[in-house]
Formats: structure tokens, C-alpha cells, sequence
């Protein structure tokens, strides 16, 4: 993949004690070079993720981009995102990586929800495309797709990952999720602190 191929990876970071978890989105280039981010939120518990990505992504504004990695499908404490409406926004292919072995999030949404709440997550969570795993750097992470072939995910995995398992895209916005929230302080702080 050439050098200046650019994704926009998504990740979040989230306090205890608030209401709303951080998402960052950081514009990466193939050979590693940050070249944009943007901010968003979403909130704890709900279901408004797949809103707060697509915002962001429309913040951005980076037709440059050709990929959408995101660092998760189920950030903020069960707020699923709908990939193909992720991907039908952003118009680019959508990869959702993650990074432990599952049996998957039906079991923890059946303890955590139960009525329209429940029925409204799983529809969203059966809808998404089934996950795969892929060995990048001798470490094994687990990816879903939207417009990719799954048989091509290991190429955009592996342009974006230059060590360990983690593609930078998603590990720089991670970082800048959690430097924004450090910035922000504890959830009981008042302005004045």
C-alpha cells in the first residue's frame, strides 16, 4: 500500500462516574504520519453511538480517507454501532477491530437490558457482519467488514500496523480519547478545580 493511503481510526475512552464516554477520530497515513483529529461523544448506556461516529466523521470532513477502522462495535457500555450505516455515510469501506476472543455480546446484553432495550441491541448486534480472525504481526485480532471483502481485511490491517496487533489509526485516536478525557478531569470536578 502506498505511503500516503490514509484511515480514520475511531476509538473511545470512557471515566467512571460519566454519563458520556470521549470518542476521537485521528486521519493516519499507511507510513504513520497523524495528519488530523476530531472529537465526539456518545453516551453510557445508550444508543447513540452510531450517531456520534457518523457525526465525526462529517466533522472531519476527509475525502482523502479510504478506510474506516473502528476500535470497537459496542463502545460506551453496550451503545452498538449499525456498521452499514457507518458505512453508508462515510462512503469507504468500515472495518470494526477488536482485540480479545469473544463468544460474542448477546449474553452481557441479556444481563445488562431487558424490554425495547434489549430488543433494540440485539436487532443491532445480529445485523452486524460476522467476525473474523486475522494474525498481524503474530498477533491475532478480530475484524468486521462493510464494503471489503473479508479476504482483504489483512491487507488494510497489516498497511496500518507496523508493530504488535493494533492498526496506529485506532491506537492514536485511543490516545487522544484519553487525553482528552484526562484533560477534562474527574467526572465530580467542578470549574473552579
Amino acid at each position: 500500500m502506498k505511503a500516503g493511503v490514509r484511515a480514520l481510526g475511531i476509538a473511545e475512552s470512557y471515566r467512571p462516574g460519566r454519563d458520556r464516554s470521549t470518542l476521537a477520530g485521528a486521519v493516519v497515513r499507511s507510513d504513520r504520519v497523524c495528519d488530523g483529529l476530531a472529537y465526539g461523544a456518545c453516551t453510557v448506556g445508550g444508543t447513540d453511538a452510531t450517531d456520534a461516529v457518523v457525526a465525526l466523521i462529517g466533522d472531519l470532513d476527509r475525502p482523502d480517507v479510504r478506510y474506516v477502522l473502528l476500535g470497537a462495535v459496542a463502545p460506551a457500555w453496550y451503545n452498538l454501532l449499525d456498521l452499514s450505516r457507518v458505512h453508508e455515510a462515510a462512503d469507504r469501506p468500515v472495518l470494526a477491530i477488536t482485540f480479545e476472543e469473544s463468544s460474542g455480546l448477546a449474553a452481557g446484553l441479556r444481563d445488562a437490558f431487558s424490554g425495547a432495550e434489549l430488543a433494540t441491541r440485539l436487532e443491532t448486534y445480529r445485523a452486524l457482519p460476522d467476525r473474523h480472525d486475522l494474525v498481524v504481526n503474530e498477533e491475532t485480532v478480530y475484524v468486521r467488514t462493510v464494503g471489503l471483502e473479508p479476504d482483504a481485511a489483512g491487507t488494510v490491517v497489516g498497511a496500518f500496523t507496523p508493530e504488535g496487533g493494533r492498526p496506529e489509526p485506532i491506537r492514536i485516536a485511543r490516545l487522544a480519547a484519553r487525553a482528552a478525557d484526562s484533560y477534562a478531569g474527574p467526572a465530580d470536578a467542578s470549574p473552579d478545580t
